[in-house]
């Protein structure tokens, strides 16, 4: 009879163990009636070549007329006087020097003149250096420029290293002349090639 009331309640624990991985509530799949209606396709839009066209005139005010040519009068005004002075804008500041093409533009050995009138030699290399490149510096009397052993270009500009990782230098200007300044003193310095 034991054995009988064993085996009941093994199967009546099984019974509700299965029945409990199927509900809903514990994790399980829900029971599906109909399959699940599929879904509408979706309609392509139409495409083809894309034509363009002038716009139309901008209607109101007239353009200002084109610089160094003469504009028209609006009605009732009188054109000034022969030899009359006319104010002039400044002309413009010269553009910038142009930035260095690339890193690759800057590798090579430059001659380096300090504020002082000393000058010194420094090797670029392309051979990196963790996140820098390579540099070496020979006869070198500033201190600073002594101990730089690595360097970098970021935005247009060239980063002299000391060991450490401190700026030595940042210099700016093309592949053939760099000017700038030592980073402790701030005194001027140029690179030539």
């Amino acid at each position: 009879m034991k054995r009988r009331a064993y085996a009941l309640t093994a199967t009546l624990c099984a019974a509700l163990a299965l029945s409990a991985c199927s509900s809903t509530r514990l994790g399980g799949s829900p029971v599906r009636s109909a399959a699940a209606p599929a879904p509408a396709p979706i309609e392509a839009v139409p495409s083809g070549p894309v034509e363009s066209a002038p716009l139309a005139p901008i209607e109101g005010q007239a353009l200002p007329p084109i610089a160094g040519s003469t504009a028209p009068l609006a009605p009732g005004l009188t054109p000034p006087a022969g030899g009359t002075d006319v104010a002039t804008l400044p002309p413009a500041p010269a553009p910038a020097p142009a930035a260095p093409a690339s890193r690759t533009a800057m590798v090579g050995n430059w001659t380096v003149r300090n504020a002082a009138g000393s000058s010194c030699r420094i090797q670029l290399s392309s051979s990196p250096a963790l996140d820098l490149y390579r540099a070496s510096a020979s006869g070198c009397s500033n201190q600073d420029l002594s101990k730089v052993n690595a360097w970098d270009y970021r935005d247009g500009e060239v980063y002299l290293y000391q060991t450490g990782g401190s700026v030595a230098a940042r210099l700016r200007g093309s592949p053939s002349a760099l000017s700038g300044v030592i980073a402790k003193s701030g005194a001027p310095l140029s690179l030539s090639r």
